[in-house]
């Protein structure tokens, strides 16, 4: 059996994006990006800091894992990252999970498409908007996004300025038939921010107001981060 790269395991606790927003899940978070984003909040996943810790797993023991930290209180799992979809092993887990009746979810930014991709009960491939130092290929975007089960499928764009929120457009005008979701950046990214809450607040604020000043963003939805709201940066929640 195929091993995954492993950096945590945590939950129950709430999902904090996207269109499974409030959704109470566990968290399986794999090691490695193809991506560097300049606002990350998980640069630990690609940049070494965390190397140390990476835990190769089997599905099974994910499992294992998972049932230990949250007993009988889940029935739904995150696969986060980095970019899970980098890891060809996660066909097992998938299919655990299929076995044992848990939902699963997935955000990517489209780069790259794996077949156990079309086994996710919730989607989500976020491209990453000019602010994060990257530029998607749209063609390779298009060749995954072909690829997935349209039914299971959201995208989801994080805006942090009016750059971000062109790109957001032209995203949600290249895709209309897919749900599509704008979610405020959250720039603040030390261990302890002051007014954390109400900065991040403000801005969703903002994004909200842009928004409805739009008459050709009628159809998306407009989120904050749900899990900073609550808890800030804090790790393992």
């Amino acid at each position: 059996m195929a091993k995954i790269p492993v950096l945590e395991i945590f939950g129950p606790t709430i999902q904090g994006e996207g269109r499974v927003i409030g959704r109470k899940t566990m968290f399986v978070r794999t090691a490695g990006c193809d991506y560097r984003c300049s606002w990350c909040d998980s640069s630990f996943t690609w940049d070494g800091s965390m190397k140390d810790e990476i835990q190769m797993m089997t599905a099974e023991e994910i499992y294992d894992r998972l049932y230990e930290i949250g007993g009988d209180c889940f029935n739904h799992v995150t696969i986060s990252g980095g970019n899970p979809a980098l890891i060809k092993g996660i066909q097992d887990l998938v299919d655990l999970f299929e076995e044992k009746n848990i939902e699963s979810a997935l955000e990517t930014q489209g780069s790259r498409f794996q077949p156990w991709m079309r086994q996710i009960n919730d989607l989500t491939i976020s491209p990453k908007p000019p602010s994060s130092g990257m530029k998607p290929n749209i063609q390779i975007l298009d060749e995954v996004i072909d690829q997935c089960v349209k039914e299971t499928l959201n995208l989801k764009v994080v805006v942090f300025d009016d750059e971000d929120y062109e790109f957001a457009k032209q995203m949600h005008h290249r895709y209309p038939d897919i749900p599509f979701y704008l979610q405020v950046g959250n720039p603040y990214l030390d261990d302890e921010v002051e007014n954390h809450t109400a900065r991040l607040l403000e801005r969703y604020e903002n994004l909200v107001d842009k928004v409805m000043q739009s008459n050709d963003m009628n159809q998306v939805y407009v989120l904050p981060q749900l899990h900073t709201l609550l808890w800030s940066n804090m790790k393992g929640v």
